[in-house]
């Protein structure tokens, strides 16, 4: 077997928190969820999964979702009903 050795890095509280909690309900521990994110990136040479920008967390779309919400909390938002839209 070979030698095993620790990795130290940061990471904001609150993501270590939630990730340690899906790890959980998968039934890891966040050392095995790390070893297999750096096996799979050994292997493959990439990281494993897409990475890119999604546009719903971007600073303007969120300033207007908080405009709505500041709408709705104080009465002037206008509600209005449509059909539900299907996605396939």
């Amino acid at each position: 077997m070979s030698k095993v050795v620790n990795v130290n890095f940061r990471m904001d509280a609150e993501l270590k928190k939630s990730m340690e909690k899906v790890c959980s309900d998968m039934g890891l521990s966040l050392t095995t969820a790390f070893t297999v994110f750096a096996k799979k990136v050994s292997r493959e040479k990439r990281i494993p999964f897409e990475l890119s920008a999604d546009p719903f967390y971007s600073e303007s779309n969120i300033q207007h979702l908080e405009k709505v919400v500041a709408g709705i909390n104080d009465g002037t938002a206008k509600l209005i009903e449509h059909d539900i839209i299907e996605v396939d």
